[in-house]
């Protein structure tokens, strides 16, 4: 069967985490952290997303949002780095920091084409208003908000990947999961979705990005305007 709809990764995938996280910590930390290597600072963050995510996953807590993990870890990344004396309000801003992000730079006109053709929404760990909130920033327009929001579990659990097929009532075969990681697009695979992989080699800064999957997909793409292309959009 040919795909119908598209749902997409959004961190990493469609939108540049780290600058944002690093621009936006640097601003508000600037008094209190002057000399703040706010790239690390966003690194540091981000390797918490995993660990913070499972405590949900395994059982161990209910289902919470991910703005509320990032408010939780945020006091371990400031202690790591040394930062004292944030007040309340201030570290309140800056997990909005997670809703100010900016779009690679080709999606947003990738986007509208495919959306010429394909259904399309967020299958994020992010929540529906961060979902939304980076949609309206960065001029994005999808037909719905899935994932973490809608499903309330995080990837790689099979309710994500499942519910994104049942929203839009196609077959998996008809959906196909788009993204910068091979993890996600592995476990989306599992559940019988296409995949589409979307080279994004300055995710993590000087770390780099996933240049190629590391398994077989779908499609492989050089970002989203390929990807674009390749669907004939």
């Amino acid at each position: 069967m040919s795909v119908r709809a598209l749902v997409f990764d959004v961190f990493g995938t469609l939108v540049d985490w780290r600058s944002g996280v690093a621009r936006e910590a640097a601003s508000l930390l600037a008094p209190y952290a002057p000399n703040l290597d706010a790239g690390a600072f966003a690194d540091a963050w981000r390797g918490l997303y995993q660990p913070s995510m499972e405590t949900v996953r395994s059982g161990r807590r209910p289902f919470v949002d991910l703005d509320t993990l990032h408010a939780e870890s945020l006091p371990d990344v400031l202690g790591r780095f040394g930062v004292a004396g944030v007040p309340p309000g201030v570290a309140a801003e800056l997990v909005q920091a997670w809703h100010r992000l900016d779009a690679w730079p080709e999606v947003p006109e990738a986007l509208a084409r495919l959306r010429g053709r394909f259904l399309l929404a967020p299958n994020s760990n992010g929540p529906v208003r961060l979902m939304v909130d980076l949609a309206r920033r960065n001029g994005l327009v999808f037909d719905a908000v899935l994932g973490a929001g809608y499903s309330r579990d995080y990837k790689p659990k099979p309710a994500l990947y499942r519910d994104a097929v049942a929203a839009f009532g196609f077959t998996p075969a008809e959906t196909m999961m788009v993204a910068a990681h091979s993890s996600d697009l592995e476990a989306a695979a599992s559940h019988g979705l296409a995949t589409a992989h979307i080279a994004r080699p300055h995710e993590h800064g000087p770390a780099g990005g996933e240049l190629t999957p590391s398994l077989p997909v779908t499609y492989a793409a050089a970002d989203l305007a390929d990807l674009a292309n390749q669907l004939g959009c």
